[in-house]
């Protein structure tokens, strides 16, 4: 199930088993000296002998209750895996299912050898099927699969491949959502050993991943039983704190998260809410004896407020008379005051900032007027649009500044949390003019203007953009003519620059105009700014990187490139008039050929983007001392290409190199020939 935290069963004790692997609570239905399966039976190969076979390398244990229409999806996608079937367990345990799910696995394990089936009465949760799984389990590592999931076809072969080459106790495969239903975290960096303290894997404590069995049975992990929902925080939270490796594959989509088209996912059932959070009391008990005070503790509670104990208090709390409110207060005030920071604080965001502050306060009314705020039929996340003052935001939740109702406007503030969200789609010249388009907004507050700014060694300068419906933004830059003067030559880092002001400010929003020299006046001090590399979508295979000859006004054309810097492929652009830097005509080739009697040809084909049409293409013989222009014909073709043809009655004997010079302006540039095979230079060798 998902660590998604409700369950409309509530905790049958708060017992449970804890951080340090205690397998042998309350819950369980299992005898003292160890797993009492009088009331499980198994079918398929593993519940008899088999020596001929070899171990498997995995178990995927699969909890099955009444998923009868999803288990071809679910147990097909283990059937159709990559990797080597011999070396995959499936244990399959029935939870006493009513829909048919038990007759299906019975007959599916007839017909696959790898698949055992155990049927076991109904539990409450899939907490004891994947125990009872764990103790059939014969792989080197276990995979929990849930039985209206999927795994990607080549996830079991990538997860162990990961696992092997590092030594791994538990490896994160990429989860994404379908069919409605959100991934818990967007895992994009693949690594090998990360730290539940500097990634986000602590976000995920779901049970769908791959981990060591030894590992497991060293710690003594199981699930907790009889709950329909967070059963699966101990174990998750006890196999991080516990492991020595922690690897992430994120280039490949392993696990596929679906939501059931009857709304009878765990996590979308009612709850005993003051029962729920006994129980994760419990559970954050246990994690505070493992983790000591401090910024660590710190960065793992900031999950659990965000995804236990504050979540409760939506659209449920406001379901409740004011007893049972009062009754979630209470059940959750010891929760905020035990693990509630300074630094836990900061770091949510202000809706569930004022929630805990209100909760820690016993501010009853203004708790529910922020709940009622967010939980409105179509509310955003935050609801309306902040409110901008002296640089910073703050989220238009109630009571900001009601002197009846005083709360510290640190409560409110979203200025940390506030970055650009922009899309570069489309990127081209035109002539020399580079125009470059996308989408640009400032997240949770909106934009009211967009500027392109280009910055080299210091010198910052602004291109006005227009800014559209739909946040969609066009710029115009002229390296010709950029604030009246061309562009200096060098490299230049190009970002977006998107500005917010604040309500009622008309003629900000409207944006300030170019003043007489051509420059933007800088935004007032109250507007809200922030500034992003430009990424184009598609990186180079959809971005024109050839360098090209544009107009560089009086001082003549100039050569420019864009490329993208290496790692993070931010946009930058190479005016290089010298050609230190970019090499025109990259795709210069050309033949060379001569008779024994002296008469010579040289033929040559290149692109040259942006060449005016009144550039001269000349041949050129080198040697070692000798310098030779031949006269030259060039024709020019669609598509900025050129071809370039020179005839010799009788050449300089030698063997020379061949070049074609370039002549626009001041721009002069020899570009070597290669060959037309383009494994090396083009030389003509002319007998003496």
């Amino acid at each position: 199930m998902s660590d998604n935290p409700t369950d409309p069963t509530g905790p049958t004790d708060p017992a449970h088993p804890g951080s340090a692997g205690r397998s042998d609570g309350p819950h369980r239905s299992d005898g003292p000296d160890g797993p009492a399966h009088s009331a499980t039976a198994a079918t398929g190969p593993a519940a008899g002998s088999a020596p001929d076979r070899p171990a498997p390398t995995v178990t995927v244990i699969v909890p099955v209750h009444n998923t009868r229409r999803y288990l071809d999806r679910s147990l097909g996608s283990v059937f159709a895996q990559t990797l080597d079937p011999h070396r995959i367990e499936i244990i399959a345990v029935d939870d006493g299912s009513t829909d048919g799910s038990a007759a299906w696995l019975d007959e599916a394990a007839a017909g696959h050898p790898r698949l055992t089936v155990v049927h076991q009465p109904a539990s409450g949760g899939a907490g004891k099927p994947r125990n009872v799984g764990l103790d059939h389990a014969t792989g080197d590592y276990v995979f929990f699969l849930d039985s209206d999931d999927r795994l990607g076809p080549e996830a079991l072969a990538r997860l162990l491949r990961m696992a092997e080459e590092h030594g791994s106790d538990v490896v994160y495969g990429r989860i994404v959502g379908a069919e409605g239903r959100g991934a818990p975290v967007d895992l994009r960096t693949t690594n090998p050993r990360v730290s539940v303290f500097d990634s986000p894997v602590y976000w995920s404590l779901a049970a769908y991943k791959l981990f060591r069995r030894s590992f497991v049975e060293r710690h003594r992990l199981r699930f907790v039983e009889g709950r329909l929902l967070a059963e699966d925080l101990p174990f998750g939270i006890a196999a991080l704190v516990h492991a020595e490796t922690i690897s992430v594959l994120a280039d490949y989509d392993c696990y596929y998260l679906y939501g059931r088209d009857d709304d009878s996912n765990a996590s979308r059932q009612d709850v005993d809410w003051p029962a729920y959070l006994a129980y994760i009391d419990t559970v954050l008990t246990d994690l505070a004896a493992e983790v000591p005070p401090g910024p660590d503790r710190d960065k793992l509670m900031i999950r659990h407020f965000h995804g236990e104990i504050l979540m409760p208090f939506a659209a449920p709390y406001l379901a409740r008379d004011e007893a049972g409110r009062r009754a979630m207060r209470e059940a959750a005030r010891p929760l905020v005051d035990r693990y509630l920071t300074e630094g836990v604080l900061a770091a949510l965001p202000p809706g569930l900032r004022l929630r805990a502050h209100c909760l820690r306060a016993g501010l009853d009314t203004e708790l529910t007027a922020v709940v009622q705020a967010d939980s409105a039929p179509g509310s955003a996340p935050t609801p309306g649009r902040p409110r901008i003052e002296d640089g910073r935001a703050y989220a238009a939740y109630p009571h900001f500044r009601d002197p009846d109702h005083p709360l510290p406007d640190a409560l409110y503030d979203l200025t940390p949390r506030i970055a650009v969200r922009q899309r570069l789609t489309d990127v081209q010249w035109v002539g020399g003019v580079l125009h470059l388009r996308g989408t640009a907004t400032l997240r949770a507050v909106g934009a009211d203007r967009v500027e392109l700014i280009l910055h080299r060694s210091g010198a910052h300068l602004r291109v006005p953009a227009t800014y559209g419906p739909d946040d969609t933004w066009h710029a115009a830059l002229d390296p010709a003519a950029t604030h009246g003067d061309p562009l200096a030559d060098g490299i230049w880092g190009l970002k977006i620059a998107v500005t917010a002001y604040g309500a009622g400010d008309a003629q900000a929003a409207a944006g300030p105009s170019p003043d007489a020299a051509g420059t933007t006046p800088s935004v007032p001090s109250a507007a809200l700014r922030r500034e992003a590399w430009l990424v184009p979508e598609g990186g180079e295979s959809a971005t024109d990187t050839a360098p090209r000859v544009i107009s560089h006004g009086p001082t003549g054309p100039t050569v420019a490139a864009l490329f993208l810097s290496s790692p993070h492929r931010h946009l930058h652009l190479d005016l290089d008039h010298d050609g230190a830097r970019r090499l025109l005509g990259a795709d210069l080739r050309g033949a060379a050929a001569c008779t024994r009697t002296g008469r010579a040809t040289v033929d040559a084909r290149l692109t040259l983007p942006g060449c005016p049409v009144d550039a001269g293409l000349q041949f050129v013989l080198r040697d070692a001392t000798r310098c030779v222009a031949l006269r030259t014909t060039v024709e020019r073709a669609a598509g900025d290409r050129y071809r370039a043809r020179s005839r010799l009655r009788a050449g300089p004997p030698g063997t020379w190199r061949v070049a074609l010079r370039l002549t626009a302006g001041g721009l002069r540039r020899e570009i070597p020939v290669q060959s037309a095979d383009g494994k090396g230079p083009l030389t003509l060798k002319v007998p003496g």
